[in-house]
């Protein structure tokens, strides 16, 4: 018996006796079994068999220590071995005390089994541990997990579940500080890729003014597999916090975050007191950041300046731009020099109102090369059906792809500096762009309408041609009430009951990815009320449009000037041979004015043909601009005196 016991004393620590061997289980690596000599005592044999399973956990136990301290397997797994390693040597102690007892002839292999009672549930359940983490080679946030699960799974035994708690809370202390970098400074101090969040550096924030797929704000930082279980609730909080400092870090901005004792992260305990302190950060981060957003980088401002400039709420600018760069917008869009425009457009902001707007110089100009219904098909990502098939079907793209000149096709742009370019991104500006492009060419289609309609007044004023000028007169008027009542809806019934509900929200927002929603709902609800997200309903109005400019470009070409009524209007100053020789001249032209059948017949047939394609284009919508125009139109007319019914007849 004292041989055995002498044998069991040196198993305990893995090594082998005289009566006890070791033999290595082939292909688990730390594995042993104890094996005992078949000649000894039976009763002997049982009692050290008993003993036995505490010295194979050991044995793992060390192999597990032994493995685990290499760089590659990361922090956790090295807390992890640091702290089994400590427990170790308690066991190794508890031996070398059993061993002095020895020595003095006071232990008994009964005895030896009673004291090791203590130790063996303990061990076992690190071996059990150890086990699945060696089957599994878990690492970093893994590992954390399968110490949480085996710790509940210990809830019936105090004892044991109270180590495995030191043991996970040992093994988290190295995850805990790279979470308090990450929470509190927004860097990510990862040596071993254990952290659950990632970060791509092929993205740069400068995507987001180039790119309109850009992804930074999503992808440049994200969330990996294998969170641990502790934090699977507040993941999104911890990685939105890190990403609110880092913008504000790249700002040049400071950040000081208050750390108190209560605000340390000092273990994932039972109490939560973890998760009020990732609150408290992402509070402060949120609210850190939105004021500088706000204060030192104006959002507001940018936004209310988009606002005036591409959603057209500055007037006066965009009228004397018109009149100034009307030369150069009517070339094609490969034959315009954008500097001469960028140039044009900065004398327009200089000599209006705009002028006094600080943000007046970042405004920029572009060309684009395709028609606003050909650049809608390509935008795949809108929440609409545009299709080149559709287009093509429809007939309406292909004339004005022909003759497609810079008014179709300028568009204004937009410096955005960083980090107001998170919320005005490229795929944002975009979409102001488009809203710009489809107001921009409404305003052309009008002003060109009310050319036509002045031409027309000065041949009524004299009374010449009569009965064809009247009936392009009230087709004329007609038109320009369409485009008007289009322009009115947009801007008073869209843009600004929207841009105001957007204004009012953002006053109450609370986070920069609050406001980023805000205001992409606010623009993707413009684009479909606007009617660019309704392919069917924009190709009605884009072929309405076209037709109003034909029409207008037909009326200038077949009547080119109005010096004749603009010549009684003239100061009467000057010799009397002079104003004899205007006389005779005005005289002259009306008498030849009057005679031009083929004029008179030319303008009744562009009067009809154009109203045709207009009633039989138009079919019943909901949009109230176009009932409510077509409705006026046709009670108007419908009630004129009997000397007008066939003209009533014909619009109605």
């Amino acid at each position: 018996e004292l041989l055995v016991i002498d044998d069991l004393l040196s198993a305990l620590v893995g090594i082998e006796g005289r009566y006890i061997s070791i033999k290595r289980v082939r292909g688990k690596e730390g594995y042993v079994v104890f094996q005992i000599d078949s000649s000894m005592d039976l009763a002997l044999q049982e009692l050290t068999r008993r003993i036995f399973p505490l010295c194979e956990d050991f044995v793992l136990a060390s192999q597990f220590v032994e493995s685990r301290s290499h760089f590659k397997t990361g922090l956790v797994n090295h807390a992890l071995a640091a702290a089994l390693r400590a427990f170790l040597l308690d066991y190794q102690a508890m031996v070398a005390q059993l061993e002095h007892q020895f020595r003095l002839g006071r232990l008994s292999v009964q005895g030896l089994w009673f004291f090791c009672q203590r130790m063996m549930s303990s061990l076992n359940a690190l071996a059990v541990l150890i086990e699945k983490a060696m089957s599994n080679n878990t690492s970093g946030s893994a590992t954390l997990n399968l110490l949480h699960s085996q710790a509940k799974a210990m809830a019936g035994d105090s004892a044991v579940r109270s180590l495995l708690e030191k043991m996970t809370d040992c093994a988290s202390a190295a995850y805990l500080r790279m979470l308090e970098r990450w929470v509190y400074e927004g860097v990510i101090d990862d040596p071993y890729g254990e952290f659950f969040i990632a970060e791509n550096k092929s993205l740069q924030k400068e995507s987001l003014t180039q790119d309109y797929d850009a992804k930074y704000w999503q992808q440049r930082y994200s969330l990996k597999d294998g969170i641990p279980s502790f934090l699977n609730n507040v993941a999104a909080t911890i990685l939105t916090t890190g990403k609110y400092l880092n913008v504000m870090r790249e700002c040049g901005h400071n950040v000081q975050v208050s750390l108190s004792e209560n605000s340390k992260l000092t273990s994932f305990g039972s109490n939560h007191q973890y998760l009020e302190c990732i609150k408290s950060a992402y509070d402060f981060a949120s609210g850190e950041l939105l004021t500088l957003m706000k204060d030192k980088y104006d959002l507001i401002g940018k936004l209310r300046s988009l606002k005036r400039y591409l959603l057209l709420d500055q007037g006066d600018f965009l009228v004397h731009f018109m009149d100034i760069a009307r030369e150069e917008l009517t070339k094609k869009p490969e034959d315009i020099s954008v500097e001469k425009l960028q140039s044009l457009v900065d004398i327009a902001l200089r000599s209006t109102a705009a002028a006094s707007d600080p943000s007046h110089e970042d405004l920029t100009c572009c060309v684009e090369r395709s028609s606003l219904l050909k650049k809608l098909t390509s935008l795949k990502d809108l929440d609409c059906a545009y299709s080149s098939d559709k287009l093509a079907a429809a007939d309406v793209d292909q004339p004005m792809t022909l003759n497609i000149t810079g008014l179709e096709t300028f568009c204004l742009g937009y410096k955005i500096p960083w980090p107001l370019s998170l919320v005005i991104s490229r795929k944002a500006l975009t979409k102001y762009q488009l809203i710009f492009r489809l107001l921009f060419h409404c305003k052309h289609v009008s002003r060109q309408l009310c050319q036509a309609w002045q031409i027309q007044q000065g041949f009524r004023s004299v009374k010449i041609l009569g009965t064809p000028i009247l009936r392009s007169s009230i087709l004329c008027r007609s038109m320009l009430k369409f485009v008007n009542s289009l322009l009115h809806y947009l801007t008073f019934e869209v843009l600004e009951p929207n841009w105001h509900s957007m204004h009012g929200r953002l006053q109450t927002a609370r986070s920069i990815d609050e406001v980023i929603q805000i205001h992409d709902f606010f623009l993707q609800k413009c684009l479909k009320e606007c009617l660019l997200l309704l392919p069917e309903l924009l190709m009605k109005v884009e072929k309405l449009k076209a037709l109003c400019l034909q029409y207008a470009t037909s009326i200038q070409l077949l009547i080119p000037s109005i010096e004749v009524a603009a010549a009684e209007s003239k100061s009467k100053s000057g010799s009397s041979r002079a104003r004899a020789k205007r006389s005779q001249d005005r005289d002259e032209q009306l008498k030849l004015a009057s005679e031009n059948v083929v004029m008179s017949q030319s303008i009744l047939y562009v009067s009809q043909c154009p109203s045709q394609s207009i009633l039989q284009s138009l079919v019943p919508t909901q949009f109230r601009f176009v009932t409510h125009h077509l409705a006026s139109s046709a009670a108007g007319n419908s009630s004129r005196s009997s000397t007008r019914s066939s003209r009533a007849s014909f619009l109605r």
